[in-house]
């Protein structure tokens, strides 16, 4: 079964009103959030497997369609 995210992944993606620049960036929101979000649950006592990881895959699977560019990798900060 496909969770929300995954299934706004592929509406993101199939979306024709949008360009590659937009659907990119949508993707970049969604791929920050679930990154957030997996870090929130791996510093509580949630399990190993909090499904962040599949969600995490499928926006780079799908930014990866859409020749994103990997992002530049900076120093991180508080």
């Amino acid at each position: 079964m496909a969770t929300f995210r995954e299934m706004r992944v592929q509406e993101i993606v199939e979306d024709e009103s949008l360009s590659t620049e937009q659907k990119i960036a949508e993707l970049r929101e969604i791929e920050s959030e679930a990154r957030g979000l997996q870090r929130a649950a791996s510093e509580s006592s949630m399990g190993d497997d909090d499904g962040w990881q599949d969600d995490l895959r499928q926006v780079r699977f799908a930014l990866d369609k859409l020749g994103a560019k990997e992002p530049k990798k900076g120093a991180a900060s508080l």
